[in-house]
Parts: C-alpha cells; sequence; structure tokens
C-alpha cells in the first residue's frame, strides 16, 4: 500500500544467490589467505587469485548453481500418484528403486577403495584421484555425492511410499534401512559426513510423517551400531576424551588442535589482525584452509568478519525456510528441506568444533572451507532450491503463502507426530 513494486523486491531465491555468492568470494580469499607460507616464492597477487585453483572452483560452483537454478523442476519433481501399477506391488511399490538408487551410491562412496583410484591422506580414505591431460590430477569427495544422493532418493521415497510412513515395519524400516547402510558406509572413512547424513535422513523422516516414538525407541539401536565406528581407531576416542576431560592434558597431541584453534580465535582480538596478517596458519593452526579455516578469519577480520559469515548462512536457513513453506509440491518441500538442513548442520557442526564447543571432527565448512567436490555440489544443491522458488506457484504475488494442494501439505507435515 505504500506504492512499492513487491515484485522488484528480493525474493528467498535471490536472498540465497547472493548468499552463496559471498560465502564463496569470503572463501576465496580465505583460503589463499589461510595457504600463504613462510619464504613463500611468489606473492600473492590478484592475478595469482583470480588463475588459482580455488578460483575455479569457486567459478565452477557458481555456474552449478546457476544450471540448477534454471532447471525445469516442476517437470521432472510431479509427484507420484497412486495407480494401477502401485495398487499391484502394495507395500513394495517404490522400494525396488530405492534399493536400486541406495546400491549405486554406496558403489559410488566405495570408490575409495579401489586400487589406483583412492587416495589415502590423514590416515583416511575420503578421496578419488585421476590424472587429467593439461590439468594435471583432479580429486573428488565420493562422499559428498552420497550425501546429496541421500536426499533426493530418500524424499523421492518418503513420497511414494507415503501411505505406509505412519506404519514402523512398512513404513520407517525400509526407508530408515536404506539411509543407515549408505551412512554408515560413508562413516566408515569420514565419521562426520556420516552422522550429518543420518541426522538429515531422520528429520526428513520426521517430516515425511514418521512417528517421533518409532525414531526415539531405536536411538540405542543407531548408538551401538555406531559404538563400533568410533572404537575402530583409537584417534576418534581419543577426541572424545580429550573433549570431555581438557585438551591441555595432551597439548601436543590430541588436544593440539582444539587448543590451537582458541588460541588462532583469541589472536584476532576482536578487531582482528587483518587480511594477511595471521600468524597462526603459519605452521601452528593444522588445517588452516579447511576444517579450522574459520579461525583464521576470526584471527585476522575479527567479529566482524565472523559475524558476517554467520549471517550469510542464517540468511540461507531463513530463505530456505520461506521457500519449504510456500512450496505445495511434497518432493520438492522434501528435497529442500534436506538441502537447508544439510548446510545448517554441517556449518554448526563445524563451528561448534573450531570454537571449542564439540569434540575435533574433520568436516568443512560449506562453501567456505577449500574444497572443490563440496563447493560444486553444495551449490548446485542450493541452486535447485533457487529453483523450486522460481517455478513456485503464485510466486509473483506478494503473499507470503500460496494455496497448498492439502493431499501434498498431508503427506509432508512438519510436525511432531
Amino acid at each position: 500500500m505504500w506504492g512499492v513494486d513487491t515484485q522488484s523486491m528480493l525474493r528467498a531465491g535471490h536472498m540465497i544467490a547472493l548468499s552463496v555468492l559471498g560465502l564463496l568470494a569470503i572463501g576465496l580469499v580465505m583460503v589463499t589467505s589461510a595457504g600463504m607460507s613462510v619464504g613463500q616464492a611468489e606473492p600473492v597477487t590478484l592475478e595469482s587469485v583470480l588463475l588459482s585453483r580455488t578460483s575455479a572452483y569457486a567459478a565452477l560452483s557458481l555456474l552449478a548453481m546457476a544450471g540448477a537454478a534454471l532447471l525445469p523442476v516442476r517437470l521432472v519433481a510431479r509427484e507420484p500418484a497412486p495407480d494401477a501399477e502401485e495398487e499391484a506391488t502394495g507395500r513394495f511399490e517404490g522400494l525396488p528403486v530405492l534399493c536400486a538408487g541406495a546400491v549405486l551410491l554406496m558403489g559410488v562412496a566405495l570408490l575409495v577403495y579401489v586400487p589406483g583410484l583412492g587416495r589415502h591422506i590423514n590416515q583416511s580414505s575420503r578421496w578419488v584421484a585421476v590424472d587429467v591431460p593439461a590439468v594435471g590430477q583432479v580429486s573428488a569427495q565420493p562422499s559428498e555425492i552420497a550425501k546429496w544422493g541421500l536426499i533426493g532418493l530418500l524424499s523421492w521415497g518418503i513420497v511414494r511410499r507415503r501411505r505406509y510412513m505412519r506404519s514402523f515395519v512398512w513404513g520407517l524400516m525400509p526407508l530408515l534401512g536404506i539411509a543407515g547402510a549408505l551412512s554408515a558406509v560413508v562413516a566408515l572413512e569420514d565419521l562426520g559426513t556420516g552422522v550429518l547424513m543420518g541426522a538429515t535422513s531422520a528429520v526428513l523422516l520426521l517430516a515425511g510423517g514418521a512417528r517421533f516414538i518409532q525414531l526415539a525407541a531405536l536411538a540405542p539401536v543407531v548408538a551401538a551400531c555406531g559404538a563400533p565406528l568410533v572404537l575402530s581407531e583409537s584417534y576418534r576416542l581419543q577426541r572424545l576424551r580429550t573433549f570431555f576431560e581438557s585438551p591441555y592434558l595432551d597439548p601436543q597431541g590430541t588436544g593440539y588442535h582444539m587448543i590451537q584453534s582458541m588460541a588462532t580465535i583469541a589472536g584476532g582480538e576482536g578487531w582482528g589482525r587483518g587480511l594477511g596478517n595471521g600468524l597462526q596458519k603459519f605452521g601452528y593452526l593444522p588445517e588452516d584452509t579447511t576444517d579450522f579455516l574459520f579461525a583464521v578469519l576470526s584471527e585476522e577480520l575479527g567479529i566482524a568478519g565472523a559475524a558476517m559469515v554467520v549471517f550469510l548462512y542464517l540468511t540461507i536457513l531463513w530463505a530456505g525456510w520461506a521457500v519449504i513453506r510456500r512450496e505445495p509440491n511434497a518432493w520438492m518441500r522434501l528435497i529442500a528441506l534436506g538441502v537447508i538442513m544439510t548446510v545448517g548442520l554441517q556449518a554448526m557442526i563445524n563451528l561448534l568444533v573450531v570454537t571449542g564447543w564439540a569434540p575435533t571432527k574433520g568436516i568443512p565448512l560449506p562453501l567456505l572451507s577449500s574444497g572443490g567436490t563440496g563447493w560444486i555440489l553444495t551449490a548446485a544443491s542450493l541452486g535447485l532450491v533457487i529453483a523450486i522458488d522460481r517455478t513456485q506457484p503464485g510466486r509473483a504475488h506478494d503473499s507470503d503463502t500460496v494455496s497448498p494442494d492439502e493431499e501434498a501439505f498431508a503427506a509432508v507435515e512438519i510436525a511432531p507426530a
């Protein structure tokens, strides 16, 4: 009523795109800064930054987001409706496709064990690498493909089997079994990502109609299955003991990461030392360009820089939730929820680890920590959320809600069962 053109205002999808752009820009600058070393042969210049591999990953990430944002998601993400074939297959409806998809994603995750393809780095096998002519060695993390692929597969399964979601045997168990098996395969080498996949899957199942009491009853079983993964590697158990006791009990061992991270953050003294002027990155802070990049950012850019990063993540969460609230299609609603939850949980886990509020775990900060596969797939997944917002019915109106298909909303009710 104030004469403002609501169609010209930023929408949720625009805010997600701008936040991704901001995070990638900050990530590019901070990865370059954290990668500096004493006695570096060549100085850091604008040209060296723009021609770096990190810049190439950032450009590919933006292209992936733009490509995903332009996808005709309304044509490919139609909700499956009950038909004669479904009536014939009954309680097994969709299970063959779900199992085939899970086997495919497991195969991708297991590529790290293929001789000559997998790469063992820092006591774990999380990468595959191939030599590309004129480019050099190109590496990727199969766990990232499995992580994002599980969201689409599980969302499809929930919608396809929505008639049975209130059933423990025919609704919850098949979907939980597939999600749990895939998460366990990833957790063998990447426990943090496996836990993240499991947590996101639980949220999607609850949003899809599973009973909370049923998931809660299975919590002891999940804990019993997860205990061997922690106990199988001595360093994982030592990290837990260090966190619950004190990192200063073993300052040169298991407590080293946490002590150096907190020292790096404290070194910024609130105002920051200035971009490029950090000290801890010169051989003191481990994994300074990846898992602990936020500590370097806090040291150099201070509270203002740290607050900006947190603000960008919160913007993605807020805008993503706005898209979810307005979405009438159950499948796309679940996909958007899975993407936003994954980004939010991953960022929260990393920030808790870096600030000493959680045990040390190798999980990167999305769209900020150095990593080609992670940047590209995360940006592409958020591009799907943008595509969902772009094609929503009634998006041109200034109302926050769209008249939904009641059946679609009933299939995905985000409320305790």
